[in-house]
């Protein structure tokens, strides 16, 4: 059953659109336009010229990569995943996730802000977004639709495993607004209770 506090509190830190606020300073939302004609559909994903810090000499491009995960699954579904140096930039090519963003940043101005992103590639879904996440902000995702969800990442720079850890998420203590501790599950039941 979903609890009605927890919805409203999801529900306050769910970002849809390019154009809501950021509640994790460096979490950029950046809008994409898809094309389409009777052949199918075309996004632009990266480019030099955007005029925003999407790309540019602080936001190099190093690798791509996709990885695909199936219907209700966590990218560990415990565990905050942790940049000290690298930015990722998240899109969704098929499904949906929904990206959650964590601030434990001392010299941040959103310590403490939790923010969870929409990425989804349905005809249903919102416009499409590609969402940064900044370095040592912690993150993780969570698949939202009924079908397996394919995720694309363009990261600032090349995998390496000393830049990369985990944060259990007893030791985060990351919370929504209204004090009840991060789960997916109650993201996955919320979407779950949207849907029905």
């Amino acid at each position: 059953m979903k609890n009605r506090t927890t919805g409203s509190a999801i529900a306050e830190v769910l970002v849809t659109s390019a154009d809501a606020t950021s509640r994790v300073d460096g979490a950029l939302l950046h809008a994409l336009t898809t094309h389409r004609d009777p052949r199918g559909t075309l996004t632009e994903l990266l480019r030099v010229d955007w005029p925003d810090a999407v790309f540019g000499d602080s936001m190099p491009f190093a690798q791509v990569y996709t990885s695909t995960t199936g219907p209700g699954v966590a990218r560990d579904v415990d565990k905050w995943h942790l940049h000290q140096h690298q930015t990722d930039r998240f899109y969704c090519i098929r499904g949906r996730i929904v990206v959650a963003i964590a601030d434990p940043r001392e010299d941040s101005p959103t310590r403490g802000n939790l923010m969870l992103v929409e990425l989804a590639a349905a005809e249903d879904g919102p416009a499409p977004l590609l969402v940064t996440i900044p370095p040592r902000t912690l993150h993780g995702f969570v698949v939202t639709s009924e079908e397996p969800a394919t995720l694309l990442n363009f990261p600032t720079r090349l995998y390496d495993a000393s830049d990369e850890g985990r944060v259990p998420f007893a030791e985060a203590a990351v919370a929504f607004p209204d004090g009840s501790p991060f789960d997916y599950d109650l993201v996955r039941q919320w979407y779950a209770g949207a849907s029905s």
